[in-house]
């Protein structure tokens, strides 16, 4: 009842703020529409991703909050007729929406089935009593967390499986929570993609910079100074490790999982504590380190492979060209026969258990790929409501006259957009063709403005619950994934303000190299004050 109440209530401010001058696209792209629903191309097209979001956050429940989105969503597209709606659901929505991430579906299977064998095997074991001795502290295996994020800067799915299921085991042991750790796993994902020119975010970047006259890696490789957004996310996750501090809802589940060692404070799925039952086996550490070290060679090849560098290309020339979905899926499916012959080497699991962790991997894994077909039949929605080019169409028209200021605009419109879609990879391919077509190319706000472009879509991508670099996260951390959202969501937004105020001065300081240390100091004034007013707090109500 409430959820149907909270339904009408958006519908009803959707149609008010549509009365008060909610402007439609052009003429032309009107009289293409008039078959289409009147609502195509309005402000109504935001609506069942802010009805999923909205969903989500108030009643703590991710599945039904997208399906409304996408039932929503598909009453708009269908002008309500129910036969219509049901079929745009199933087939645009659901259907479209697996076939579309069927290749990130296999991968999922097969890192899920890589966990499994690793736990059988003691391998996970032997590497939180390696790291038990190494470690000593809390912040160490945080910092551990952090730098092999960094290190696996080629995909952000592969960052938040591998290092999930790798540091999951070390990061218990020292009390931290899987909320910590989710966050942590996703502050070194997308952001550390897209600041690596060998990553396939930079060939994203770079296919879709094709044809603006620019060469996209290139344009890529210039942004990178000024994407404050990524390279602060870095730095705050190091100062706040550092300071001992947190602040918002994570505070609950650290102090949990330090006083009380509950990582988790949000009982675990069945699955997870299946795995965490699991009576361990005579592995070593080499069983972790072969297998994982493996995958990240295969991967790296099969990505440069799928881009054709055997066709004569050159390494920075096939990633650009490679795709993901393809790249991943092949490399993961090589990695895992190898392993599995490894491990029956290696005498520590046999073939028929090694098996059986195929539909344990599929099984520990249904929830996140749930989640992202979900999230993908909610794109599909938006995109056929032409949510993209209703934003498009304003940011574009409305870049007149703001010169110095259109930095500051492009990452919030970027940020906005990712947010409410759930895809940054979509969100600058919307917005770069209006950036180079936008700017001077021979000024310095030419690759400024990418930067926002690129900052803002990860920025809005990161704290969005319906994206899929956050739905991996909270998978790669064996996390509660609105925990993961609603723990990580006051980091994200302290990180976008200080970002925006420094795009805000590079459009008038056009060097990265001042405005940068300004924004880190910025930064940490900012992490300092919330420190002293936490403090504070406590102290009053204790």
């Amino acid at each position: 009842m409430k959820k149907l109440l909270l339904l009408l209530m958006l519908m009803v401010a959707a149609f008010a703020m549509q009365s008060f001058g909610a402007s439609e696209l052009p003429a032309a792209e009107a009289a293409t529409a008039a078959a289409k629903s009147p609502l195509c191309g309005t402000i109504w097209a935001l609506a069942p991703a802010m009805l999923a979001i909205v969903l989500a956050l108030i009643f703590k429940e991710v599945y039904s909050a997208l399906f409304a989105g996408v039932v929503l969503g598909a009453c708009f597209v269908t002008q309500f007729s129910p036969l219509a709606t049901v079929d745009f659901v199933v087939n645009t929505g659901l259907i479209e929406g697996m076939k579309s991430t069927t290749g990130v579906f296999i991968f999922l299977v097969i890192l899920g089935a890589f966990v499994c064998m690793i736990n059988k095997t003691g391998a996970a074991l032997a590497f939180g009593q390696w790291a038990q001795a190494h470690i000593k502290s809390r912040i160490g295996s945080q910092f551990a967390t952090f730098f092999l994020g960094i290190l696996i800067f080629i995909d952000d799915y592969f960052n938040c499986l591998a290092v999930g299921s790798v540091m999951r085991p070390v990061t218990d042991a020292k009390r931290v929570s899987r909320a910590k750790l989710a966050f942590i796993i996703d502050a070194t994902a997308a952001p550390v993609c897209m600041i690596a020119p060998i990553s396939s975010w930079a060939a994203a970047v770079a296919q879709y910079s094709a044809g603006t006259g620019y060469n996209g890696l290139e344009l890529f490789i210039q942004a990178i100074p000024y994407n404050f957004y990524s390279l602060l996310a870095l730095c705050f996750v190091v100062m706040l490790v550092l300071m001992r501090f947190d602040y918002g809802p994570m505070v609950r589940y650290e102090r949990n999982a330090l006083l009380h060692g509950d990582v988790h404070t949000v009982l675990p799925e069945q699955a997870v504590q299946e795995q965490m039952q699991q009576a361990p086996r005579h592995g070593k550490l080499a069983d972790l380190i072969v297998p994982v070290l493996m995958l990240i060679g295969l991967e790296t090849f099969a990505l440069v492979y799928v881009g054709g560098i055997l066709d004569g290309k050159s390494f920075a020339e096939a990633l650009s060209a490679t795709d993901a979905t393809v790249g991943l899926p092949w490399g993961a499916i090589i990695a895992l026969v190898l392993s599995v012959a490894y491990y029956r080497i290696r005498g520590v699991l046999s073939f028929r258990s090694a098996m059986r962790c195929i539909p344990k991997g599929f099984i520990a894994m249904v929830p996140a790929i749930l989640i992202l077909t979900l999230a993908t039949a909610l794109k599909n929605v938006t995109t056929a409501l032409e949510a993209r080019e209703f934003i498009a169409f304003h940011m574009e028209h409305s870049a007149a006259g703001l010169v110095n200021f259109l930095p500051a605009v492009i990452f919030i419109v970027a940020a906005i957009l990712a947010f409410s879609t759930g895809t940054s990879w979509a969100t600058f391919g919307i917005l770069i063709p209006i950036v180079v077509s936008t700017f001077d190319p021979t000024s310095p706000l030419m690759f400024i403005g990418m930067s926002a472009c690129l900052a803002g879509a990860v920025a809005g991508d990161h704290c969005s619950p319906i994206s899929d670099t956050t739905i991996m996260s909270s998978a790669g951390a064996q996390c509660d994934h609105l925990s993961h959202v609603s723990t990580q969501l006051p980091y994200v937004l302290t990180v976008s303000a200080v970002s925006f105020a420094a795009f805000l001065m590079a459009g008038f300081v056009h060097n990265w190299f001042i405005v940068f240390p300004l924004a880190l100091g910025t930064l940490f004034i900012t992490l300092l004050l919330l420190k002293r007013y936490s403090a504070k707090a406590h102290a009053d109500k204790d």
